[in-house]
């Protein structure tokens, strides 16, 4: 806008080139901007996706109350993917060619995403925290694309370092679905064992509707696996859990990443998931629940929907923040390049997730600590953080 608008004279003429910017803009109107998410409101990890698009909306629905953005209204539409890749792919187009969205916020699932880039990329269209940990969520073209915390593969490898030194572990092995989202954390659970001077076992891989591991966990007892990471649906890592236990494979540990610290995970009846450990870039909600910020938010969410709020409604919450934070920071002439080089110049303390957020030119990536949590109790308890 700057560019283009420089040097000319008038006001009648800057009108002109403002309503003509606006117009190449997509998802840009007078009034409006349209934010689009391809998530899974109905499939294996709608445990994430429904918080996280409820917690997004608080926000939304709030500052378009308040007046919008530059006096524009946010508009979110979110399309159910039920993590199926055709359906993916099917929201993806009605997103960008019939809601003609401006940006992405909160896309679940890594095959997902990875697959929308080839969309998205042309069009230039920024894609901010996907909800999703994965390292090819930074792939190139990178200038579009903003993930918001540390990745699978980092949460992986260093839950394994802790969990090998906390309890002198000899051998890792993975569960895994065959996809882009277990492979990396396969990948990083090797790196783990081998940071750590230890070794990795074997690996098993299931299909999303899988219920049935006793075979699996057998053959990984034989094994001698005595850590084992985990790369499945959020009801798929609580029955691995739970059945582990059934057979008495006590002194075997289980670690997820971000994709499993949900608060419905700790919250499991009966103690099933005691002892289930999980990497993750953001502090659980409910343990700080009296601290200003969560407190705050907990009370803001209740009253807005009715319900009490989890950790992924949280992240919605915190992202859909961010995204305003940005739109205010481009100003009344809002372009994807004023977008991007607002978000490049957000740093800031995110007191509501308890990581520090920071972008730049040559960093998309807002968080890099990990911590490292347990179940104890019915709750997610902090037991380490790098």
């Amino acid at each position: 806008m700057r560019n283009l608008t420089k040097g000319l004279a008038t006001a009648a003429t800057l009108a002109v080139s403002t309503t003509s910017i606006w117009a190449e803009t997509q998802g840009v109107t007078d009034d409006e901007i349209v934010i689009g998410s391809v998530s899974d409101l109905s499939g294996i990890f709608a445990a994430v996706g429904v918080p996280a698009t409820k917690g997004a909306n608080v926000v939304f629905d709030r500052v378009n109350a308040e007046g919008g953005v530059h006096g524009r209204k946010i508009r979110y539409v979110v399309e159910d993917n039920g993590y199926q890749m055709p359906r993916a792919m099917q929201g993806y187009n009605k997103l960008l060619n019939r809601d003609k969205v401006f940006a992405m916020l909160q896309s679940l699932g890594t095959p997902m995403n990875v697959a929308g880039f080839k969309l998205l990329d042309p069009k230039g269209i920024p894609n901010v925290a996907p909800l999703t940990a994965a390292r090819q969520m930074l792939q190139e073209p990178m200038d579009n694309k903003f993930t918001s915390f540390s990745t699978y593969f980092d949460q992986s490898r260093i839950g394994v370092k802790y969990l090998a030194n906390e309890f002198g572990s000899q051998t890792v092995c993975t569960m895994y679905l065959p996809t882009d989202f277990g492979q990396e954390i396969l990948e990083g659970s090797k790196a783990g064992a081998e940071e750590a001077g230890i070794k990795f076992g074997t690996e098993t891989t299931h299909k999303p509707d899988e219920t049935d591991f006793v075979g699996s966990l057998s053959k990984l007892k034989d094994e001698g696996c005595d850590i084992v990471t985990i790369a499945l649906g959020v009801r798929q890592a609580i029955t691995v859990a739970g059945t582990a236990k059934k057979m008495g494979l006590n002194d075997m540990k289980f670690l997820g990443t971000s994709a499993s610290f949900l608060t419905v995970v700790a919250q499991v009846p009966g103690g099933v998931t005691d002892g289930f450990y999980a990497a993750a870039s953001w502090l659980d909600l409910w343990a700080r629940a009296d601290e200003p910020a969560p407190a705050a938010f907990i009370a803001e969410y209740k009253a807005a929907t009715g319900e009490d709020p989890v950790g992924f409604s949280m992240l919605g919450y915190s992202a859909a923040e961010m995204m305003v934070m940005a739109l205010e920071a481009a100003g009344p002439d809002l372009t994807h390049d004023s977008f991007i080089s607002a978000m490049e110049a957000l740093d800031y303390n995110d007191e509501l997730v308890g990581n520090h957020i920071s972008y730049g030119p040559d960093d998309h990536q807002g968080a890099d600590t990990v911590f490292v949590n347990v179940v104890e109790g019915g709750a997610w308890n902090l037991v380490y953080e790098e």
